[in-house]
């Protein structure tokens, strides 16, 4: 059986633009998981504020599985809290390769202060603080990932490159 790689991280580490950059470079297809959402259950914002967290960790949940039973091969990327719910992080394990986009809190915070979007779990108005915090509650799911990639001294292209290499020496075939 063919496994999707998932490119996990924090918001704001890159993961949408490397997937489609990545998938383009390799001939397969590219999966956003929350443009997914979007497209079937309306903004992420207005999907927290009126139903919480729990029914879009659900909605993610359920277009992760939707992707990997449905969709060819490819790479998805997923939304920085989707290895927070249980049974999403069981599936990824199973059934993807994990790449973890690391990049340092101080650098998510300034990519999040120069982005128009709000993201439901920082707020308007983000803060080293609440990054560092929700960060440290995330690392331990993330750093379980196939492959770590240190990505704060990284161009996209530079990041592309070492998951490409990885993808040869692993054998990855789409």
């Amino acid at each position: 059986m063919k496994k999707h790689i998932a490119l996990v991280g924090f918001m704001a580490a890159g993961k949408s633009t490397i997937a489609k950059k990545l998938a383009r470079k390799l001939g397969c297809a590219a999966y956003d998981i929350d443009d997914l959402i979007v497209e079937a259950h309306g903004p992420v914002s207005d999907i927290f504020y009126s139903q919480g967290e729990a029914a879009f960790r659900a909605y993610e949940r359920d277009a992760i599985e939707h992707v990997i039973e449905e969709g060819a091969p490819g790479i998805m990327a997923l939304g920085g809290g989707a290895v927070t719910n249980d049974d999403t992080l069981k599936l990824l394990k199973k059934r993807t390769y994990r790449v973890f986009i690391k990049v340092a809190p101080e650098q998510i915070l300034g990519r999040l202060r120069r982005s128009p979007t709000v993201r439901p779990m920082i707020g308007p108005t983000p803060t080293l603080n609440k990054i560092k915090e929700l960060y440290a509650q995330r690392m331990p799911r993330y750093a379980h990932a196939d492959l770590v990639v240190e990505a704060d001294t990284l161009s996209t292209a530079q990041i592309i490159e070492q998951i490409v290499e990885w993808i040869h020496k692993k054998k990855i075939e789409f």
